[in-house]
This record gives structure tokens, C-alpha cells and sequence, in this order.
């Protein structure tokens, strides 16, 4: 089944939902371990509600930026296209990037309070890679099995949404038009101008 825009928005909402991990050995297994505390996090700011987008950051934002592989991301979102820029081009990509994905996750949390989810105890295996696959509903009760891929450094390269909804290759599409109009500047832009709207929206 093909999925529409709206699809994947709500999945990306869905992919940020929080509760209390019924995974007792989760801790155990050292790829689960970081997934465990970023739901964690994402239980703490959403205690008393959603709250506002700054104070989710507040709370989540430095685990956000651990637990995701960030670098590794960008690379793969932006394509072939990647190698063609040049250091400073790449560094300055890298530092946005991170900024929007951190501020994008944040503020997705407003849909997420009242969620809860089940982590896998145990990751599998996919090529040099590991799966931690995790149980997430939410607070209207629609179910989603949703799956962090972490590299070798235990840190979280893609997001998988039934098994087929990628987090990287969402970015990818969303990423096409600004690399193609105005190459590295242009996609900074475009992730500078996101992050800055989601910020300001949030503000009061």
C-alpha cells in the first residue's frame, strides 16, 4: 500500500510516543539499553502533559542527540550528493541537522502524551547492524510496531515504522528540492528555516 504525506506524519508522530517500558531485561542488552532511556526521557517530559516545545528540549534534547547517530543520518538522507560537498559543507550540514532533528523529535511529543509502549528485551540482528523493536499505542489505542536500527556504535541510524516506513528516507524525499535548487546551502536553509519555525511556533 502506498503511503500519502498524511500517512507518514502521523506515523512520525506515532514514533515519538512515551510510557512506561514493560521490558524488564531491556537494560541487559546493550542496544536496547539507550532506546530504554530515551523513552524514559520522553516519559519524563511528558509527566504533566505535553508541556511546551522548549521545555521538552530541556529534557530530552541531549539524550536525543546521544542516542541518534545524527552524522551517520544526514549522510545517508542527503545521497551520492554528499561526497560532492566540501568539508566545511558537510560540517556545517552535520551541525544543522542535528539541530532540526533534535527540535523535530521534541516537538512531536505534543501528540504523544498519554502514550505507552513495550520494548523487545533483546535486538536481532541485521547485517553489522542490530533492531530494537518496540510495541507503541497511543492515547486514542491505535497500535504500531515501531523499530530503532542502530549501527555498531549502539547509537540509532533509522526508524522503521511497520517494518517498511523509513525515518531517512522520509527525510530524503523532503530533502530532494532544496539540495537540487540550491545544493548544501540550499538544504541548510531549509532545516535552519524548519527548526526556527518549529521554535517559533512553540513560542508564547
Amino acid at each position: 500500500m502506498r503511503l500519502n504525506r498524511r500517512t507518514l506524519l502521523a506515523a512520525a508522530a506515532v514514533l515519538a510516543l512515551a510510557g512506561s517500558p514493560r521490558a524488564a531485561c531491556a537494560a541487559e542488552d546493550p542496544a536496547v539499553a539507550p532506546i530504554t532511556k530515551l523513552y524514559g526521557k520522553f516519559e519524563e517530559a511528558l509527566k504533566n502533559g505535553a508541556g511546551d516545545l522548549k521545555g521538552r528540549l530541556a529534557i530530552v534534547g541531549d539524550t536525543l542527540a546521544e542516542t541518534f547517530d545524527t552524522p551517520a543520518m544526514v549522510r545517508t538522507a542527503v545521497g551520492p550528493k554528499w561526497k560532492s560537498f566540501k568539508p566545511e559543507q558537510q560540517d556545517a550540514l552535520t551541525e544543522t541537522f542535528g539541530k532540526y532533528f533534535v527540535t523535530l523529535y521534541a516537538n512531536r511529543l505534543s501528540q504523544a502524551a498519554g502514550g505507552k509502549f513495550e520494548i523487545k528485551p533483546q535486538s536481532e540482528a541485521k547485517g553489522p547492524n542490530r533492531v530494537v523493536s518496540t510495541h507503541v499505542t497511543n492515547k486514542s489505542g491505535d497500535e504500531s510496531d515501531v523499530d530503532y536500527v542502530l549501527g555498531p556504535n549502539n547509537r540509532v541510524q533509522d526508524v522503521l515504522l511497520n517494518g517498511n516506513v523509513s525515518e531517512v528516507a522520509a527525510m530524503r524525499g523532503s530533502f530532494a528540492e532544496p539540495l537540487k535548487a540550491g545544493g548544501a546551502e540550499g538544504l541548510q536553509k531549509f532545516m535552519r528555516e524548519r527548526t526556527e519555525g518549529m521554535l517559533a511556533k512553540a513560542a508564547p
